[in-house]
């Protein structure tokens, strides 16, 4: 993969001379990978930050939807297999979740060895999924669901216009994510760290406990306070507990 291809895919929000540790982070539906620029100020020297773009959104607005996870995870996985030798560990948030893994699972095989680690975020395990068909539903269904979910603003969603811009990718991605069934079964080496919430509508404790059986290295459940998008007001102890179940141990340095 050449550097432009791989720059197709991956946006770097903090870059190290000499990484011990690459965190790569997958965003939900309707995600972006500035997302997780907010990050880059809770990392310890030497641990390198990059957000996943997926296209038809921001700078790949002119790029097709994806339509199916191979689209997403095989130039993934190809993009940070040609990043460098620096252990490397995925997180995904709800959709991002089911990337991450499914780049993961390309990405071992590529490298021949485990990753650092795999964190999913607010996502059932893969034999735990719901079956849901809210992209079946049209704009109506799309919209009850974000107001539901809590992380689109309302200003966005009462706007006809920035409804407009937003909702195709929304509806993409809904479909994506929607229609996705794990084709191999198999668990991947890489250590799995799951994250849930106390009040999130889409997954519950036993159903993100279920990622366990998806690995066959470390495995680990934390249960965070908040609902579906727990992970913004929760920003700090997500990091420092990212950090550790890395091998990253300690609280990053304090920043004015």
């Amino acid at each position: 993969m050449t550097v432009r291809q791989r720059e197709r895919w991956l946006r770097p929000l903090r870059v190290q001379d000499v990484p011990r540790l690459r965190i790569v982070c997958f965003p939900h539906a309707g995600g972006a990978a500035g997302f997780f620029r907010t990050w880059g100020a809770r990392l310890p020297d030497g641990v390198e930050l990059y957000g996943v773009q997926y296209p038809g959104r921001q700078d790949r607005l002119r790029d097709p939807h994806a339509r199916t996870m191979d689209e997403l995870a095989e130039p993934t996985a190809d993009a940070l297999a040609s990043l460098g030798e620096a252990p490397v560990a995925l997180f995904g948030h709800s959709m991002g979740a089911a990337v991450a893994h499914e780049t993961a699972r390309r990405l071992e095989g590529l490298l021949g060895r485990p990753l650092a680690g795999l964190v999913v975020s607010g996502r059932p395990a893969p034999d735990r999924l719901r079956p849901t068909e809210v992209h079946l539903g049209g704009e109506p269904a799309l919209v009850a669901d974000l107001r539901r979910l809590g992380g689109t603003s309302d200003e966005v969603l009462d706007d006809p216009a920035l409804r407009e811009l937003v909702l195709p990718t929304l509806a993409a991605d809904y479909r994506l994510i929607e229609t996705y069934r794990p084709a191999e079964p198999a668990p991947i080496r890489t250590p799995v760290f799951a994250c849930v919430s106390t009040a999130d509508p889409e997954v519950d404790r036993d159903e993100a406990a279920g990622w366990e059986r998806h690995t066959t290295g470390r495995f680990r459940l934390r249960v965070f306070a908040g609902d579906h998008f727990y992970l913004i007001p929760q920003e700090d102890e997500l990091v420092e507990q990212v950090l550790q179940f890395c091998g990253m141990p300690g609280r990053w340095p304090s920043t004015p």
